[in-house]
């Protein structure tokens, strides 16, 4: 008993498994394998199998990628309590980093049966991987962005050569599609608005108090930092097909939907809103003037800075 205490108490610094029940804890360290690591040991390599689920009891660990030249380019430093290996787990596919010990580590490791058993039956353990799967993401995509801006500019095109690039592109599509009875649309088909009913801000908040609601903002995971309706989840577009199963199952397969995170260039809100509808989802709305009707309201909002 005071060794599954002590281990908590690693994790507990880590500020990720903190508020984890203590029955799905025990399930936790029940089923994952201890393991120490020494200090620059590869954990995995880019290419490797997708195969096992790892979170850091105590030691820290850096995820990195290499390019072709050798390059090694630092995405994350990870420590006690966070995770990592779960996007190959979620996606089948192959490793797409590296991740080698700082320090002596010790971990703990689930088998991808492990990992999806404790995804289904447990949904507090699914909200936790989740969340630290998207602190992960932002972080990696800030990176990313500090790297492309170092790179040397592509030189500039004449108007001519985008015009020819666009005009080529048409062509091609348009010689693809006649070819094949199967072929893409030039212009994507956008939601059908009445298809989607919307719930203004007050009726929103009405709906909240009274409980069983998700609040999902769709927009990209840097603007769910930066600001969000409090108490929403993020579930960005583009890792709908991936988020899918542990945010919108288990317990919450029958609360209502409230989806926001639209933008003027784009509909985040009723893609999302959309795809959820063809999925069997009942009850989903979009919410009327997104975040900016919901502040406005006077409604509370959680910012990046406030959590500083």
């Amino acid at each position: 008993m005071k060794e599954k205490e002590g281990k908590k108490e690693e994790f507990a610094r880590g500020k990720v498994f903190e508020k984890l029940p203590q029955k799905e804890w025990d399930e936790l360290t029940r089923a994952g394998e201890h393991r120490v690591v020494a200090p620059h040991a590869i954990i995995f390599r880019q290419g490797d199998p997708g195969d096992k689920f790892y979170i850091i009891r105590s030691g820290k660990v850096r995820v990195f990628k290499r390019g072709s030249d050798g390059f090694e380019t630092d995405l994350s430093l990870l420590g006690a309590g966070e995770s990592f290996g779960q996007m190959t787990l979620l996606t089948d596919e192959a490793r797409s980093t590296n991740v080698e010990a700082v320090e002596e580590t010790h971990l703990l490791v689930l088998s991808k049966e492990q990992f999806e058993r404790i995804l289904k039956d447990f949904p507090d353990i699914s909200l936790i991987v989740v969340k630290q799967l998207g602190r992960w993401l932002t972080r990696a995509n800030r990176v990313i962005e500090k790297e492309a801006l170092r790179q040397r500019r592509a030189p500039r095109l004449a108007w001519f050569h985008f015009v020819l690039i666009i005009g080529v592109s048409i062509v091609l599509a348009l010689v693809f599609n006649r070819s094949n009875p199967n072929g893409i649309p030039l212009f994507p088909k956008l939601p059908d608005k009445k298809a989607i009913p919307e719930i203004s801000a007050v009726h929103a908040m009405e709906e909240i108090k009274k409980g069983d609601v998700l609040i999902v903002d769709a927009g990209p995971e840097g603007f769910y930092q930066r600001k969000h309706i409090q108490g929403a989840i993020s579930v960005p577009l583009s890792l709908f097909d991936i988020l899918y199963g542990v945010t919108f199952g288990g317990e919450e397969r029958t609360k209502k939907v409230i989806v926001y995170g639209g933008t003027i260039s784009k509909l985040y809100d009723w893609e999302l809103a959309n795809r959820l509808l063809l999925l069997g989802r009942k009850d989903v709305k979009v919410l009327k003037g997104g975040a900016a009707a919901w502040e406005k309201a006077g409604y509370p909002v959680e910012r990046w800075e406030e959590k500083k």
